[in-house]
Formats: C-alpha cells, sequence, structure tokens
C-alpha cells in the first residue's frame, strides 16, 4: 500500500526507468522481478471478457451508424439529382412553346438576321440540357410518344404510321415533356359508312 499524505490522500508512485544511472553514469541492468509487466495488474477474466463484450458491441453501434450514414447521403444526393431533373423539365417545358414559334417562323422563311442568331444560340443552349425534339413523318405510331390528332387509312402503309406532324415532341434524356402530335393511318381502305349502303 501507499503512504499517505498529511492530507490523507496516497502518495504517487515514481518509477525511474531510466537505462543510465544519472548518479553514477553507469548502464543500469534490471533484474527479471523487476519487469514493468509487474506494475500491471491482472484483470479477471470475467472483466475481460466483460470489456470485449463491450468493446464488440459499440464497434457494431459504430458500424451500424456509419451505414445508417452512408445510406442518407446516398439518399441526399439521389434526391437532389431528381429535384434538379425536376427544375430543369419544368424550365423547359416553359420554353416548348417558344421553340414552337421558332420553328413556324423558320418553315416560312422568318427566321433571319439577328433572330435567327438568338434562335440558334437558344436552341443550343436547350440541347446542352438534355432536351430533344422527335416525331417525324413515317414513324410507326407509338402512343407512349405520340398523340394521335387524325386519324385514317392508307393501302401505302403495313402498320399504324404518323402520315403528318402537326406539332413536334419533346423529351428530356428518356423523360417525355410533351408527346409529338401526329396524324396516324392504319392500313387498309377506310370503312363504308352507313351512308353509302343507302
Amino acid at each position: 500500500m501507499r503512504p499517505l499524505r498529511e492530507n490523507g490522500h496516497e502518495e504517487p508512485v515514481i518509477r525511474d526507468n531510466r537505462k543510465i544511472d544519472p548518479e553514477t553514469g553507469e548502464v543500469r541492468v534490471r533484474a527479471e522481478n523487476d519487469s514493468p509487466e509487474q506494475d500491471q495488474q491482472e484483470v479477471p477474466a470475467e472483466v475481460d471478457a466483460e470489456l470485449r463484450a463491450q468493446l464488440d458491441e459499440r464497434t457494431a453501434d459504430l458500424q451500424r451508424v456509419q451505414a445508417e450514414y452512408q445510406n442518407y447521403r446516398r439518399r441526399v444526393e439521389r434526391d437532389r439529382v431528381a429535384v434538379r431533373e425536376q427544375a430543369t423539365a419544368a424550365v423547359l417545358a416553359e420554353l416548348l412553346p417558344v421553340l414552337d414559334d421558332i420553328g413556324r417562323a423558320r418553315e416560312h422563311g422568318e427566321l433571319t438576321g439577328g433572330f435567327a442568331k438568338v434562335a440558334e444560340a437558344l436552341e443550343a443552349a436547350l440541347t446542352k440540357l438534355g432536351l430533344s425534339s422527335f416525331g417525324q413523318q413515317g414513324d410507326p405510331f407509338d402512343p407512349v410518344i405520340h398523340e394521335a390528332l387524325m386519324h385514317s387509312y392508307s393501302p401505302d402503309v403495313t402498320e399504324p404510321t404518323a402520315v403528318g406532324v402537326l406539332q413536334l415532341g419533346y423529351r428530356m434524356g428518356e423523360r417525355v415533356l410533351r408527346p409529338a402530335r401526329v396524324a396516324v393511318a392504319e392500313p387498309g381502305d377506310a370503312p363504308a359508312s352507313d351512308d353509302d349502303d343507302n
């Protein structure tokens, strides 16, 4: 037991572990029974097992929290990308009527001079944002990307086909912002109407 101070507290134990004796300058030889391991107390096996169990539990908690944090970061990044795409799609959808006007002006030869340069710059910027047009005469009719405004029959087609494009469709990546509005023709002759029988 350590000696007590006047205030009742134990005196600190000071061990001199220097390899050279400061008074004689001689190299100290440590006796086998003087090893530092003797200064450490043996930990009972029950306490050691309990400490290991607590360490394992804390490690599992830490791994679980780290996994939750990684999932949270992935979810936030995915949501950020989705919000950005939705915002871009909303802006592009508002600009579609402007593109329709530019297309009509181009068809009528009115897209000249400075206005033509502005139109080209606008179209290039929108293409950079991922906007692309679709809908060509002769495309097979696809109700996912086409909206049929007119219907007819034609012996010249072998499947329902867009025979006229009334308004281009637009998409951003794989997302359809507006279907192409088309006139559709089906193969065959027009069915006889009831009026023809009379």
